[in-house]
């Protein structure tokens, strides 16, 4: 379990952000200007909204300490490589989408670290273990913003290479993910027995909530069918490995990966539960 954390779980975190890297252009930072009003929008649904909602769901479902702090942490990730493909699978935006994942993963290294450390102080109280920020915030430059600017540097310079192995690297980034999220819940079994009728639902409520919010203010803004579309998927799918990977290393030196990691090792199965009928039907819809 060690080597899980030390090594393997960073490791996968980097190449699955060097994967959305990958596939992004620096047109797709340019659409920031090109288009401001979904961006925007896309992106209060991420950072603002999203986070608010998960607050009263956790007082909502009575859901406390570590559990609490982990559902929090979900929220104050950004969509992955996973939302852009469903993006496209839904017929939306696909380039608004890679664009609100990518600088919106690049944002998460300031904004995580601290309301992390919030979280962390007012879920556990007195119990709460010391959160270093800065260190925090270090580790989250180093296994998402790096591999994300060499994916980016890689797609600039050599683009028939990278559109070549984006594919192939989706598909590994996809396996790896799959790892992590099975390690998580089997390194905290008991717990996620003894908390799954209530951590289940709290958070299929949680991804539920959050299309129907995204799409639901894409629509006011105005935004086209395809907008609308992309911000919903945004706003409901979180990056659960960078979850996962969080929540681990809150505490150092632990053996193993601790209940902060476990919402998002459990959002990992069922947001697929609740994204793909809703995927399906707008899809359906046109």
């Amino acid at each position: 379990m060690g080597l899980l954390l030390t090594v393997f779980l960073p490791l996968s975190l980097a190449i699955i952000m060097f994967t959305l890297g990958l596939g992004l252009t620096i047109a797709d930072f340019k659409r920031v200007v090109v288009q401001p009003k979904a961006f925007t929008i896309g992106v209060i649904g991420q950072v603002i909204l999203l986070p608010i909602v998960a607050f009263a769901l956790v007082h909502l479902f009575g859901i406390t300490g570590e559990l609490a702090v982990g559902i929090m942490i979900l929220s104050f990730c950004p969509g992955g490589v996973t939302s852009n493909i469903l993006a496209k699978l839904a017929l939306g935006d696909v380039a608004l989408s890679v664009t609100l994942t990518g600088v919106v993963s690049l944002l998460s290294i300031v904004t995580v670290p601290s309301l992390v450390w919030f979280s962390v102080s007012y879920f556990m109280g007195a119990a709460a273990p010391e959160v270093n920020v800065t260190s925090l915030a270090i580790s989250m430059f180093v296994i998402t913003a790096v591999p994300v600017l060499i994916g980016v540097a890689v797609r600039h310079k050599a683009s028939n290479i990278a559109e070549k192995f984006e594919p192939i690297m989706s598909k590994v980034a996809t396996g790896l993910f799959v790892v992590i999220v099975v390690g998580a819940l089997a390194a905290n079994w008991n717990v996620f027995i003894e908390n799954l009728p209530t951590l289940g639902p709290a958070l299929i409520a949680l991804n539920i909530m959050l299309l129907l919010i995204g799409g639901g203010l894409a629509r006011l803004a105005s935004l086209d069918g395809d907008e609308v579309k992309t911000v919903a998927i945004e706003t409901g799918i979180q990056n659960a490995t960078l979850g996962i990977t969080v929540g681990a290393l809150i505490v150092a030196g632990s053996e193993g990966l601790t209940a902060y990691s476990l919402p998002s090792g459990v959002y990992g199965i069922t947001m697929y539960l609740v994204t793909i009928p809703f995927v399906l039907w707008v899809a359906r819809r046109g």
